[in-house]
């Protein structure tokens, strides 16, 4: 019998490179293929601010979304790009990878600082240049400067994700995706949890970090449009400023739609979100399934755990 859907936790995640990240509302999981063919688990507690009031707060609570993709995301994906590196033939061990290989330290954080002043430069500042320029050119409205504004960061979004699709390495990790979103849908539709039954289940979801990008791109011409005329330097600062309003705004409204998919008007809400994780999924293999059933299988285990204990402290 099918699990009732109301009774499930949000459970999540997001692709690693030969692996698979979940993450609870108390602990997180990652289990990797090492290049040996062995699956290695990491799980490790969430603590600070997954356990602040910020995480129980309507709004604010978004920001967890920001501290996942900024810091725990990129610190398991570093995580799985390091486990790639191991020469496991040398005879070294999987926990003494070459460290002359591994991505760390000043190099770990220059790359990622870096990587995210050239995403916001193109996908928030070039945006607001060129619209800008394309308003005045056409003597367009500020609204209508906006809107401009919006179309051009989306179609920017949508040939990044094209163009990187198109990566052998990008289809893999693409792959990933769809065996998390998979293993996801397989549990929350109260499956028994094997690789076979979940190989049957979709690839789109509707809490997928793609279709949160989307409501991001749409929602930011609503909020950006309610500023009014602004000298250009203005309006880049505002963006900037903003962006972090416009990501909570973004994750309330897909945390409500998730939450509201039994009614018809909301399904046709979300198509655009799932059309969208057609260019970030691929069917996955078989071994990708087991990857991410077994990253899922231990961040349950935890989380069944943590909520024995407490019902036991009770």
């Amino acid at each position: 019998m099918a699990t009732d859907k109301l009774k499930l936790p949000s459970y999540g995640g997001q692709a690693l490179l030969e692996g698979v990240l979940m993450r609870g509302s108390s602990y997180v999981a990652a289990a990797m293929r090492a290049p040996d063919g062995q699956v290695v688990v990491k799980s490790e507690a969430l603590q600070g601010i997954y356990k602040s009031k910020i995480a129980k707060l309507p709004v604010l609570r978004g920001l967890i979304l920001l501290w996942d993709a900024l810091v725990l995301g990129t610190r398991y994906l570093v995580e799985s790009a390091n486990a790639q590196l191991e020469d496991n033939s040398s005879g070294e061990s999987a926990s003494s990878p070459q460290k002359s290989e591994r991505i760390e330290g000043a190099a770990l954080y220059s790359t990622v600082g870096v990587s995210l002043l050239i995403a916001v430069g193109i996908f928030f500042i070039l945006p607001v240049i060129l619209g800008d320029g394309i308003g005045k050119l056409i003597s367009a409205s500020e609204f209508w400067r906006n809107v401009i504004e919006g179309v051009i960061r989306l179609i920017f979004l949508l040939l990044y994700v094209w163009g990187i699709g198109k990566m052998k390495d990008i289809e893999r990790f693409f792959a990933y995706h769809g065996a998390e979103h998979k293993t996801i849908n397989a549990f929350e539709a109260g499956v028994e949890m094997t690789v076979e039954n979940v190989m049957q289940y979709p690839l789109e979801h509707p809490r997928c970090g793609t279709g949160f990008l989307l409501s991001v791109m749409v929602i930011s011409v609503l909020v950006f449009a309610l500023l009014g005329p602004l000298p250009l330097l203005f309006k880049i600062l505002s963006r900037l400023l903003l962006l972090p309003v416009v990501v909570v705004l973004a994750y309330e409204y897909m945390r409500w739609t998730a939450n509201h998919l039994d009614s018809p008007i909301v399904r046709i809400l979300v198509k655009p979100n799932l059309l969208l994780q057609r260019l970030t999924t691929r069917p996955p293999t078989p071994d990708m399934v087991e990857v991410a059933l077994t990253s899922f299988k231990a961040m349950l285990q935890l989380e069944q755990g943590q909520a024995t204990a407490t019902d036991t402290a009770k």
